[in-house]
């Protein structure tokens, strides 16, 4: 097989399952606080116990989280080396703010809720959590400018000549602040907070089913629906604008996306269909003119279609077009169900309908689902740019590394993190089934 193929299938392999686990936390850190923040207005030791049962969780995810994340960045060295000198200059200052603004923020207060939770008292509690929490977030904010600086590249400029070109800041609030970065991150945090309060949400549903810890279950459900519905009704604006920052700055893109081959003309959406990139249509469900007056809030101005550029220089339709669709309809989903949680509570009937309940436990799969779809829709509608506009794929790779090399790390990191995803289910399996400490916390005991 071609190393570049190999290369993509490699690191699509380990980010997809690395970004189980970031979202997780991003959202299970909101939650936190939240409860943390009711335990010092209430006083109500059940907010204490289930922070003290979340952060359990929280330190599970965060652990797998880092181990699964350290292997991305030595493979921009090992199979992208091209790619990284390119890029060096841009992504060694993010990743370097990461490491200095958010992950020793994150891990240094983490340590303190995980290890010192009966030696400090309710107010540093509260900090320790919100600072855990910003650090989570300050995490995707410099991963996701990195990634947004691939996409809408701003304020540098290329040194050097052949193979040892390279992009230089020139302008470091530019690069931060480039076109796509700020609807990126919004969407992505979102997305992030979604994921959270399901996970919330399902457990809590679990205990009720369970008839196990009902207290604890009930005001999970109540405060991960509060943030789910908030979320999620955002995550319509924010998609939203994050199109149309799409359709200005990866036109192809966009085509891709809703399988849009006009070079120039008015454009529908689809609600589902096939792409047939032979004969170059869709076939399907779809609402004419309304891609058109979504970007352009005109029906009639046209868009630019795929047709508009050479086949080579087209992502790969199908799946950009699949991604797409399926992110959106689980997002919507997401929504229709966190309405009717409200709507059940707001009657006094949620926690006696069970079939309701039954859907809560699963729906903790459709954030990550849609999530992994949503990051394929990026990456796979960025080719066949590595760099978009000016670094292909194909030159970014290792010229040293063999096809050989790589597919026996492939085979070797899928039986590692089928361990480590075995691992991670296994233990929080345990902590739930073991449930929150039903005395009180340790803060009020000792």
């Amino acid at each position: 097989m071609d190393v570049v193929l190999l290369s993509r299938i490699q690191f699509a392999l380990t980010i997809a399952f690395h970004y189980i686990f970031p979202p997780i936390s991003i959202g299970l850190g909101v939650i936190l606080v939240v409860m943390e923040g009711l335990f010092l207005k209430t006083k109500n030791p059940l907010y204490e116990r289930m922070a003290h049962f979340w952060v359990k969780v929280f330190g599970l995810v965060f652990a797998i989280g880092v181990a699964s994340g350290i292997v991305m960045e030595f493979q921009f060295g090992t199979n992208w080396s091209y790619y990284s000198r390119y890029v060096g200059d841009v992504f060694g200052s993010a990743l370097a703010a990461e490491g200095v603004f958010a992950f020793f923020l994150e891990s240094g207060f983490l340590a303190i809720l995980l290890f010192g939770w009966n030696k400090v008292g309710p107010k540093m509690h509260f900090f320790s959590t919100l600072m855990v929490s910003l650090g989570a977030m300050f995490s995707a904010i410099w991963i996701v400018v990195a990634n947004s600086w691939m996409q809408t590249p701003a304020g540098y400029h290329i040194v050097g000549e052949g193979l040892r070109q390279r992009a230089e800041i020139t302008d470091f609030l530019a690069l931060v602040f480039n076109p796509s970065s700020m609807d990126r991150l919004l969407h992505v945090l979102l997305a992030a907070w979604q994921t959270g309060a399901w996970l919330a949400i399902s457990v809590g549903a679990f205990y009720l089913l369970k008839k196990r810890h009902e207290d604890f279950a009930k005001a999970s459900i109540k405060i991960g629906l509060v943030v789910a519905l908030l979320s999620s009704v955002l995550q319509l604006f924010s998609g939203h604008s994050s199109a149309i920052i799409v359709s200005k700055y990866q036109p192809v893109k966009l085509a891709a996306m809703e399988g849009v081959y006009e070079a120039s003309a008015p454009a529908g959406m689809w609600l589902f269909g096939y792409v047939d990139e032979k004969n170059e249509k869709v076939l399907g469900l779809g609402m004419p003119r309304l891609l058109s007056l979504m970007v352009h809030f005109n029906s009639s101005t046209p868009v630019q279609g795929l047709r508009s550029v050479a086949v080579k220089d087209r992502p790969p339709v199908q799946a950009t077009f699949q991604a797409y669709h399926l992110m959106v309809m689980i997002g919507m989903g997401l929504i229709g169900l966190s309405m009717l949680g409200c709507f059940l509570w707001w009657r006094g009937k949620l926690f006696e309908t069970a079939w309701v309940l039954k859907l809560f436990v699963i729906a903790v799969i459709g954030p990550q689902f849609a999530n992994q779809f949503g990051w394929m829709t990026a990456e796979i509608g960025r080719q066949p740019w590595i760099v978009y506009g000016l670094l292909r794929t194909e030159q970014g790779v290792s010229r040293v590394v063999s096809a050989g090399n790589v597919l026996a790390s492939i085979i070797l990191f899928s039986c590692v993190y089928a361990l480590l995803l075995f691992l991670f289910l296994f233990l929080l399996n345990q902590k739930i089934k073991a449930g929150p400490v039903e005395e009180a916390g340790p803060s009020q005991t000792a």
